[in-house]
Parts: C-alpha cells; sequence; structure tokens
C-alpha cells in the first residue's frame, strides 16, 4: 500500500495500492538534517553513519547533527524531555520539512518513504529534518512542529539503531526514486 502526504496535514492524504509516484521522475532535492538526541556513539554505529552519508552525497546533502540527550541533567522525566524539546526546536528553522520519528508514528514502507521524499521537495520547505528523539520520546513543542510523524518500526529502536536504519532507508528511497536497482 502506498501512502501519499499532504504538506498542510499529519497522516496520509490517500492509500492506493501503487509503487511509488515519482520513480524516475526528476523530484526537487532538498537538502536533508537528521537532528538525533543521544549520548555519545558507539565506533560502529559511526562508520555505518559516514558509509550511509558517503552513498547518498551522490543524491542529496545530509547534516548529521547531534544533541545531547538531557541537557538540564536532571533525573526528572519530564523536565529531560522539555530540555531535548527545546534544544531540537532551537534547531528547525521555519522553512524546514520537519519529519518525527516516533513509535506511534506512520507505519510507512520503503515505497512511501521515497514518496514522502518526493513530496517533500513539493512543499516550498528548504530542508528536511528528521528528528530522533531520546529514550522518553520527543516533547509537545516538536510534535506540535511536526509536519509528519512516522515509524520506522513497530518496535522501538535506540536512537543509534534508529539513525542506522533511517540512512539505510533514505538512501533506498533514492534508488527508488532514481529508478536503481537498489531496491530491487
Amino acid at each position: 500500500m502506498a501512502v501519499c502526504f499532504n504538506a498542510r496535514v499529519k497522516s496520509p492524504c490517500c492509500s492506493v495500492d501503487r509503487k511509488c509516484k515519482y520513480s524516475g521522475q526528476a523530484v526537487r532535492v532538498l537538502p536533508v538534517r537528521i537532528l538525533t538526541v543521544g549520548k555519545k556513539r558507539s565506533k560502529g554505529v559511526q562508520l555505518l553513519v559516514e558509509e550511509y552519508r558517503e552513498k547518498l552525497r551522490h543524491y542529496c546533502n545530509v547534516d548529521d547533527i547531534q544533541i545531547r540527550s538531557n541537557p538540564k541533567n536532571t533525573s526528572n522525566e519530564k523536565a529531560q524531555i522539555e530540555g531535548e524539546d527545546m534544544a531540537v526546536m532551537q534547531l528547525i528553522r521555519s522553512e524546514d520539512w520537519v519529519i518525527l520519528l516516533d513509535e506511534r508514528g506512520l507505519d510507512i514502507g520503503s515505497e512511501q518513504m521515497a514518496e514522502l521524499i518526493g513530496d517533500a521537495g513539493n512543499t516550498g520547505s528548504s530542508a528536511i529534518s528528521f528528528c530522533i528523539g531520546g529514550p522518553y520520546g520527543h516533547g509537545k513543542h516538536l510534535r506540535e512542529r511536526a509536519n509528519v510523524t512516522i515509524r520506522l518500526s513497530s518496535m522501538v529502536l535506540n536512537h543509534q539503531i534508529a539513525l542506522v536504519v533511517l540512512l539505510e532507508q533514505l538512501y533506498r528511497a533514492w534508488t527508488i526514486l532514481k529508478g536503481q536497482k537498489y531496491h530491487h
């Protein structure tokens, strides 16, 4: 099932069995910003991040921005979420197309991720910002600001694994958009 996204709503605007509507067509390329809340990455994860950023540079520019979890250094979960929320919101620009990654988000496949990238290029936005939350998820302001909320898996993923999965899916989405063989 394919899902297209309406720029004004945070949910799919249609559901029809078909392939990505942009496959093999020219799409407006937006730079991608990945805002990840979390602790220092392991060396193995960082190697995978660099590998996928190198692959993606043939399609789009990808900025990898790390935000320290628990910036207020508190044991209060609510205060931690609020602090992380504020830190991420300070990095989001008014012209960004914001995609929140959340376990309660829309369940999309690779074809739909490609369509999401293509649709974002038609919004008038100047960049796509993907937001990966900290251990307790996203705050209220970021949830309200997001243009769309998706999930990468039905399972909860830590921020490092979510980042690797996101980068792989972005690479897969671009190969779908370009009609290349990586996807199938």
